[in-house]
């Protein structure tokens, strides 16, 4: 080895290499955080979609101070620990290898078989091979719409109309044209006026879509009347319906009516869409789609593009509960505790909100849709009710894509107990009156 020596005057320290120059980046003044950098990449779907603000509201649940009436949280504190335990066990015990594995996409036999009792239950026949396991009812949603809409194509649905779906219809860049609803549901006699002018302007609507049992979020459900004349229109004029039912079995009162799948008696102009999250609980995101042979092969081939299939360890976690325990008891339990929250928050509204408000009075579901009055906003009234009285709600307009529904507002209360509705609606009723009489002092009447 050669040593090169360097004759440096004594005392001098030896010579610091300086590393080569890195070289720049390209200097920019976005950041990665900056979203202006990604807006010519985009597709031009993302752009347009809306968010549903009942996600955005989420993270309120989880702030102890806030009282949110906001969330479609069923109850899960009744769900019974020692049989969470019990079937958890059966399924790592007899089931572990294949509970860990990929699933068929359609979904688990045992699983489809079981699905068509529970829509048997309701009058719903269908066959095993009608279903598809999907993850929430949510992915059954966004299936239907995107197996059928291209951008720029109509659809139709309720006014107000389920803000989750709202996110579906924007990403797939339909529009929507949003029919009024009164409390006997949906106006079929509206339905018919668009469908008539929709064909004359050339663009005929894809689809209708639409939840007639205790409806989300105005509370309502459709008449029996109503529901056979849509199944008619359908027919008439060959309108796709997805029939949206996660609420159909939560039922406090009255008698059970038909639903559109069965009135449609096979002709294959309804999908049908449900989901386990409310007779069971929404942690298991397991729910399902019902229809036409030709239409489950092409949401077959969008749900292997989305997830390739729903999670095995809940559909096994769902048959061995099914296996082993009546479901239709713990709905029965689910909907006393339901009813009584239903009467509490009834009563609370007629105590504190104003004479000329108005709301629905459900006989199921998880939701009342109250209407204030026309001065009032409810995305302004969440702001104040937030940060001065610590209560949540959904505001109208996360119901509406076209700017309607801004006195009403949404409000929950499955997933509340009864002490908190009253003092959340207390809460609200004095948001209220603040915002009422600053909009008197302002001159309003």
């Amino acid at each position: 080895m050669t040593v090169i020596a360097l004759d440096l005057p004594e005392g001098d320290p030896a010579p610091q290499r300086t590393p080569p120059p890195r070289p720049k980046p390209h200097e920019s003044a976005l950041t990665p955080g900056d979203s202006s950098r990604y807006d010519v990449r985009f597709a031009s779907r993302a752009s347009g979609i809306v968010s549903s603000v009942m996600r955005d509201l989420m993270s309120l649940s989880e702030r102890p101070e806030i009282i949110s009436l906001a969330g479609g949280f069923p109850n899960t504190e009744s769900f019974e620990r020692e049989i969470f335990e019990e079937v958890a066990a059966a399924v790592a015990r007899d089931h572990l290898t294949s509970a860990l594995q990929y699933g068929p996409t359609e979904g688990l036999v045992e699983l489809r078989e079981r699905i068509v009792e529970v829509m048997a239950h309701e009058g719903a026949r269908a066959g095993v091979d009608d279903i598809m396991v999907t993850s929430g009812g949510q992915q059954a949603i966004d299936l239907s719409i995107r197996t059928f809409v291209n951008p720029g194509d109509t659809i139709l649905a309720e006014g107000p109309t389920y803000p989750g779906a709202v996110p579906c219809f924007t990403t797939y860049e339909a529009r929507v044209e949003q029919i009024p609803m009164d409390d006997d549901g949906l106006r079929i006699d509206l339905v018919e006026e668009a469908l008539t002018r929709l064909a004359a302007e050339g663009r005929p609507p894809k689809l209708l879509y639409t939840i007639p049992n205790f409806h989300n979020p105005g509370g309502v459900t459709m008449s029996l009347e109503r529901r056979q004349r849509l199944i008619e229109l359908a027919h008439e004029r060959e309108l796709l319906i997805v029939e949206d039912n996660p609420y159909g079995q939560i039922r406090f009162e009255g008698d059970p009516l038909p639903t559109l799948w069965e009135l449609d008696d096979g002709a294959g102009w309804v999908i049908y869409a449900s989901t386990f999250s409310k007779i069971l609980a929404p942690g298991v995101r397991v729910g399902w789609v019902a229809a036409p042979a030709a239409v489950l092969r092409k949401m077959n081939l969008g749900k292997q593009a989305a997830d390739l299939c729903s999670s095995t360890i809940s559909q096994r976690v769902i048959i061995e509960y099914l296996r082993r325990h009546d479901w239709r008891d713990y709905v029965a339990r689910l909907n006393d505790i339901y009813r009584s929250r239903r009467d509490a928050m009834l009563r609370a509204l007629e105590e504190e909100l104003p004479a000329d408000a108005h709301w629905s009075r459900p006989q199921g579901g998880l939701f009342v849709w109250a209407t204030l009055p026309d001065y009032l906003d409810t995305t302004h009234l969440l702001a104040r009710a937030v940060d001065q009285h610590e209560v949540a709600f959904v505001p109208g307009r996360g119901a509406f894509l076209d700017g309607r529904g801004g006195n009403s507002m949404r409000l929950n209360y499955s997933g509340v107990a009864e002490p908190l509705i009253s003092e959340g609606v207390r809460r609200i009723g004095l948001a209220v009156e603040e915002m009422a009489e600053m909009h008197r002092a302002l001159g309003g009447g």
